[in-house]
């Protein structure tokens, strides 16, 4: 049995805070092969996850605690949708069919989501990172792209 609970939260928080990604995930499958991944995911205000979408399959964000942007794309890139998760008023998660280019924008420090896939889960399979956004490890372009996007998400 594992529980989650603010004790938890706190110390994947931490690590998220520690790590140079400004995120962390603490897995409560035991490996990639099982058909339902479930994860913690902390992340932090200067965390970037790159625009993907996956082809066949199904993901679930529900916000545990903090504030977030979760942005939805059309294959050119512009920003179709935009849904704030914020438990405090009421707005908990969101199920995102495959196929659907997405992103999230991370509000506030200490923000965690809880993440179900389908599995089984293979590095680099499955999913389509956007041709119009950076790669993550280009830190550059990833910073211009946020500020861009934090731009837009405030008019």
């Amino acid at each position: 049995m594992e529980y989650i609970n603010d004790q938890l939260l706190n110390v994947v928080t931490e690590n998220a805070i520690k790590n140079p990604r400004k995120r962390m995930n603490h897995n409560f499958h035991k490996n990639g092969e099982e058909l339902l991944q479930r994860m913690l995911n902390a992340l932090e205000p200067e965390t970037y996850l790159p625009p993907h979408r996956h082809a066949e399959k199904v993901e679930v964000f529900l916000l545990l605690r903090g504030k977030v942007q979760v942005l939805f794309f059309d294959d050119s890139g512009e920003i179709v949708e935009v849904k704030q998760l914020n438990p405090i008023s009421g707005e908990y998660g969101v199920e995102i069919p495959a196929g659907i280019w997405h992103t999230i924008f991370v509000e506030e420090s200490g923000s965690v989501i809880y993440e179900i896939k389908e599995g089984p889960y293979v590095p680099g399979v499955g999913v389509d990172f956007a041709p119009w956004a950076p790669k993550a490890d280009n830190e550059s372009e990833a910073l211009n792209y946020m500020k861009e996007l934090n731009s837009k998400l405030l008019k």
